[in-house]
C-alpha cells in the first residue's frame, strides 16, 4: 500500500447518498462484515476468471485500520463497501463492493461517486482504478460513468484493464 487513505480532517461521513443512511469510513467492528461483503460480491468472477479475483485476497483488517475502507449503511446495515488508496500516480479506487442481494439499487453508483467527491476533497484531478479484463460489464459499467482505459497489463498474476476519469470534466451520467 502507498499510503494511508484518509487525509488529516477527513469527513466522519456524507448522508442521505442515494437512499443511504451514510457513508462512513470503515471502523474496526465492521472489518469481518467488509470482507463478507467482498466474498460475497466476487465470488461468481472465480469461475469466470480460474482464481479468486485479488479483492477477495486482501486484508481488510489492515486496510480498515489504514483508514482506507468506506461503508454504505442502508437501513443501520452495511450495504457496500469501497476501498480509496492514495498512490504515487493519485487516488486509487481499488475495490467497490456491493451486497449481491442489493445489486441493481444505485449502491455501487452512489459508492463511486463519494469516491470522485472524495478524490475532488483530497484536491486530485482525476481518479484511477482497474479491474480484471474479463470482469466486461464492470469495464462497461466505468465507461458508461465517464472513465476512460487508460491501459492493460498483467500485474500480481492478473490481466487488468487500467481506467481513468477527468475530475475536471464533471461528467456526471448517473
Amino acid at each position: 500500500m502507498a499510503g494511508s487513505g484518509a487525509a488529516a480532517g477527513a469527513p466522519a461521513g456524507r448522508e442521505g447518498v442515494n437512499g443511504a443512511d451514510c457513508i462512513r469510513i470503515a471502523q474496526a467492528r465492521d472489518a469481518a462484515c467488509v470482507a463478507g461483503i467482498v466474498e460475497a460480491a466476487y465470488r461468481p468472477y472465480v469461475a469466470r476468471i480460474g482464481k479468486q479475483p485479488g479483492p477477495m485476497l486482501d486484508d481488510y483488517d489492515a486496510l480498515v485500520a489504514a483508514e482506507c475502507v468506506w461503508v454504505l449503511v442502508q437501513g443501520g446495515a452495511i450495504a457496500g463497501i469501497i476501498v480509496l488508496l492514495e498512490t504515487e500516480a493519485g487516488l486509487l479506487l481499488d475495490n467497490v463492493a456491493v451486497r449481491p442481494e442489493l445489486h441493481g439499487r444505485g449502491i455501487g453508483r452512489a459508492l463511486i461517486g463519494f469516491a470522485e467527491a472524495e478524490a475532488r476533497r483530497r484536491g486530485h484531478v482525476a481518479i484511477r482504478l482497474y479491474t480484471h479484463v474479463l470482469m466486461t460489464e464492470n469495464i462497461a459499467l466505468y465507461a458508461h460513468l465517464g472513465f476512460a482505459e487508460t491501459g492493460r497489463v498483467t500485474e500480481k498474476g492478473f490481466n487488468r484493464v487500467y481506467m481513468e476519469k477527468d475530475l475536471r470534466l464533471q461528467i456526471s451520467r448517473r
